[in-house]
């Protein structure tokens, strides 16, 4: 039996990664810096190893007889001062270090979709700098490329329950989003897989007026949408950047960022946006 260490269980990619391993006959054990958190996931986790990615002493034998690391590790809406740098690059390069001491067999990052081509973002720099790292590594790895994750999309539910969407310039910017369900699916099967980038979105590729409409539709509303130039886009951007820290302003210069270009990936999966849409209307 293969046993795999998850980092990132607790994130909205982590849980169904951490049940689809389980699914498919691993051995799980999960890094966590709560315990309690995992409670949901009990039956699918053989393991709980207590520690942080940014504390490197709490880290010492994690991959102790692991064979696969998964990582999909990286700020979201923390409330610390950690920075980017500090989790998304450090945190994960203090992981891959604990796995080449122990000599694991494989290590599965998860990063951005397009991630290449958006280098100058703060929230992207350190992601890339991290893999730049695992491919030096001499590790075998596989770091996966997903787009937006159908979570993602609910800012677009909660729009359209208020009465009025909004999208930057004509909203004809297209994108396939992923259901977490399937992208675990993916994530799974690079552990056996020999491909080292795997580009990865959802079944249907949607503009984000169609995405606005199946929202709208999806609570029982006309659908109401104003367009923001890309001009002001950036002049938005722009103020963040001078009066706002990298934490307040990253998350809102990616999102903008990915809303104002094509953000197309390879399809998979089975998970439709109009009915995770349906599921999550009365949240």
């Amino acid at each position: 039996m293969q046993k795999v260490l998850i980092a990132g269980a607790t994130g909205s990619l982590g849980r169904y990664v951490v049940q689809e391993f389980k699914k498919h006959g691993f051995w799980v054990r999960v890094l966590a810096r709560d315990a309690a958190r995992l409670e949901n996931l009990s039956e699918s986790v053989d393991e709980i190893f207590t520690g942080e990615v940014t504390n490197t002493n709490s880290l010492s034998g994690v991959c102790k007889d692991i064979d696969i690391v998964f990582s999909s590790i990286g700020i979201t809406k923390q409330k610390d001062n950690l920075t980017y740098m500090d989790v998304d690059y450090q945190g994960n390069m203090n992981l891959m270090e604990e796995a080449k001491k122990e000599g694991i067999s494989k290590f599965i990052y998860v990063s951005v979709f397009n991630a290449k081509k958006m280098k100058n973002l703060k929230g992207i720099q350190a992601k890339a700098r991290f893999e730049e790292g695992l491919i030096k590594s001499g590790l075998d790895y596989s770091i996966v490329y997903p787009n937006g994750f159908f979570s993602d999309m609910l800012d677009y539910l909660q729009m359209a329950k208020k009465g009025r969407g909004y999208v930057f310039g004509s909203g004809e910017f297209r994108i396939n989003p992923i259901h977490g369900e399937d992208l675990a699916e993916v994530c799974v099967n690079a552990a056996n897989d020999e491909e080292r980038e795997i580009n990865v979105g959802g079944p249907d590729i949607l503009t984000h007026n169609n995405i606005l409409a199946i929202a709208f539709d999806s609570v029982g509303k006309t659908t109401k949408i104003s367009k923001i130039p890309i001009w002001v886009k950036n002049l938005i951007v722009g103020i963040l950047k001078i009066f706002t820290s990298v934490k307040i302003y990253g998350p809102i210069e990616f999102f903008m960022t990915v809303l104002a270009i094509d953000m197309v990936a390879p399809t998979y999966g089975k998970h439709h946006l109009k009915d995770f849409f349906l599921e999550n209307k009365e949240a």
